[in-house]
């Protein structure tokens, strides 16, 4: 298949270009056209000539203070750049038949201790909204035939993302819980996040929202406790939830709430992960 990928140069796009080489034939869209790169702006309809398929990663990161302007390059880089893609999904002669969208599994809120999957309702709060216009624009491509996955991300663990902010300050024995470390975390390898698209793309049956998250949440004290062990570190200097939330606003929310997600729909359709467990994909991590 020729396959286009926005935000192909970031963390999960970069993996999932690895994992495609000799599989598919892959065509790059940036917000800049140089190195046989396509563009990709929240402005204009991207060129979709060609394709077979298409996985949209493009997005703002939320890493950073959530500034009013942060925010709504948050939602805008997602939700615009979205609805342009469908536009042109919309447009005669086009030949995109799978449309594979990224999301988080920030839609389902605070879980508290309650578990979820793909068939739980959305949640509240400012990422559980930005998800669910998110997921909205991507469904529309329905409309003109296509066949619409979202996959709904987790923590993602690996070498790069948020790991590299953490990483430097467990190996420094700085690291401890975050709030009460009693909320859950559902993460996943960056090698199952990219193996999950890939699954997703390859696979005609696979519709509808996607969790990709291992198999097994955790709470984030066991998280801690895992993590300082493989660094061989300890890790007792807990953050209390008034500091994190004095210190990064609206984005201590992120690290603060619960989120037990289970990956029925991965689990159901078959998918083989490369890193299972929490344990394993850690020490994937720091190797």
């Amino acid at each position: 298949m020729k396959i286009g990928i926005s935000g192909a140069s970031g963390f999960v796009g970069s993996e999932l270009c690895k994992q495609m080489v000799n599989r598919h034939e892959v065509v790059k869209f940036s917000r800049r056209e140089k190195g046989g790169n396509r563009l990709w702006s929240i402005a204009s309809k991207p060129d979709l000539s060609g394709l077979d398929a298409f996985i949209n990663l493009a997005g703002e990161s939320i890493m950073g203070l959530w500034t009013p302007d942060k925010r709504q390059r948050i939602s805008d880089s997602r939700v615009m750049g979205t609805r342009r893609l469908v536009e042109a999904l919309g447009e005669k002669g086009n030949t995109v038949k799978t449309l594979v969208n990224a999301s988080a599994i920030g839609f389902y809120g605070d879980t508290g201790e309650h578990k979820v999957d793909e068939t739980s309702p959305a949640g509240s709060g400012f990422l559980a909204e930005v998800c669910q216009r998110w997921e909205a624009e991507a469904l529309k491509a329905e409309e003109y035939g296509v066949r619409v996955v979202r996959v709904r991300i987790g923590f993602v663990l690996g070498k790069g993302g948020a790991m590299k902010l953490i990483k430097p300050v467990f190996s420094l024995g700085l690291g401890g819980n975050l709030g009460s470390g009693r909320q859950w975390m559902s993460g996943v390898h960056v090698e199952d996040v990219a193996g999950a698209f890939l699954w997703a793309t390859e696979n005609d049956g696979v519709t509808g929202p996607v969790n990709a998250v291992i198999p097994e949440p955790f709470r984030n004290g066991e998280f801690t406790r895992q993590l300082a062990h493989a660094l061989h570190r300890p890790a007792f200097l807990p953050v209390p939830a008034f500091a994190m939330r004095l210190i990064l606003g609206r984005l201590s929310s992120l690290l603060l709430d619960s989120s037990r997600v289970l990956p029925r729909a991965l689990k159901e359709g078959g998918y083989r992960y490369r890193h299972p467990s929490l344990t394993n994909a850690l020490i994937c991590c720091l190797e």
